[in-house]
């Protein structure tokens, strides 16, 4: 079947990277514009992909007709302008993560999705980890039964990017709690089935980036003069059902997390508990008294888990499937890191309802 999906790419130097793979793989997309403000990244990257149409302002890569498919890689403050814009140009839309950094901006994408009726979708790609589908495919089956509790975390002993994309408010909207939180809260919200957040407790800290000499293993030394966003994050999470969550997130902090990142989820349920990605279950006999453990087979292996979210949204738009990370449970996310951040600033906690 010939390639028919023409995918247009919004910022091509960073993230879009591992979006690349995915295209190429796709049976019913291909990649055919580019767009960069960096004139010299845009040019390179586009001979190297093999990509001739490029365009320096988005707009007008967005105005280009022939496009089906745009794919959002810029940094969070220009997710929503962009997604809207390509939306009511009568594109559909995937967009890195997060959606957009802050719960009134992805109202406005939802808003313009309903009256486009285009497709719209979040780039969670741990979704599509083999362990992850495994897991999910255990918890709904009612494996672990009610789920009242979780922990999640995603740590890194010294793992800041260091780029203005990432480390001022203007462009990022925060940071680890924004960038790297959305991943581990949406996997253990996925997990849990997106029960309604009704309060939130939370605290930021800006201790190690302010220290004489600090340094990322990520970025080398970190730009003080410009760093305006968090290192770390935490967060109590109470729900509608009763359940709880807590969250942490961190770009430094004196946690062993070996050579990249330490991400784990807890999920308790009254019928047994898990630990990801482990995809260990544990289970007691209360007849018998005897505690149980056992190890979930993962999902066979497929393509990489960016790759296979990007074929994944065209064979939805191709096939008019729904998205398969709905703007709503984006909505989610975003509300509770919302929240994160003005309990933080508060010093109390948050209520949502």
């Amino acid at each position: 079947m010939a390639k028919t999906l023409k995918v247009g790419i919004i910022g091509v130097g960073g993230i879009a990277g591992a979006h690349f793979p995915g295209w190429n793989e796709s049976p019913l997309a291909e990649m055919a514009a580019f767009s960069d403000l960096n004139p010299e990244v845009l040019a390179n990257v586009a001979k190297a992909q093999g990509v001739k149409k490029t365009y320096e302002k988005p707009e007008d890569l967005i105005a280009d007709k022939s496009l089906d498919i745009i794919d959002i890689c810029t940094p969070n403050m220009y997710h929503a302008p962009l997604a809207i814009a390509a939306m009511k140009a009568g594109k559909h839309v995937i967009c890195e993560k997060p959606l957009a950094p802050t719960p009134a901006d992805i109202k406005k994408m939802i808003e313009t999705r309903n009256k486009t009726k285009k497709l719209l979708m979040t780039a969670q790609h741990f979704r599509w980890n083999p362990n992850a589908k495994a897991l999910k495919a255990e918890v709904d089956t009612g494996r672990l039964g009610d789920i009242y509790h979780a922990r999640s975390w995603m740590l890194r002993r010294s793992g800041a990017p260091t780029r203005i994309g990432f480390i001022q408010k203007k462009h990022a909207g925060g940071g680890p709690c924004i960038d790297i939180g959305v991943h581990i809260l949406d996997l253990t919200l996925w997990m849990m089935g997106f029960p309604k957040p009704v309060a939130v407790s939370g605290i930021t800290q800006n201790k190690l980036s302010q220290l004489p000499g600090a340094f990322s293993n990520w970025g080398g030394p970190i730009p003080q003069d410009i760093w305006d966003v968090e290192e770390f994050a935490g967060a109590m999470v109470r729900f509608e059902t009763g359940a709880t969550l807590i969250l942490e997130v961190a770009w430094l902090l004196n946690h062993k997390s070996g050579p990249g990142e330490d991400m784990q989820m807890w999920l308790y349920g009254d019928k047994g508990g898990s630990h990801w990605p482990s995809n260990e279950l544990l289970w007691t006999d209360n007849k018998t008294q005897q505690h149980f453990n056992a190890q979930l087979q993962n999902e066979p292996k497929g393509p990489e888990a960016h790759a296979a979210e990007c074929i994944t949204f065209a064979e939805c738009v191709a096939n008019k499937l729904p998205s398969p990370v709905p703007a709503e449970q984006s909505l989610d996310v975003l509300t509770i890191l919302d929240a994160l951040y003005r309990s933080s600033e508060a010093k109390a906690e948050v209520r949502l309802d």
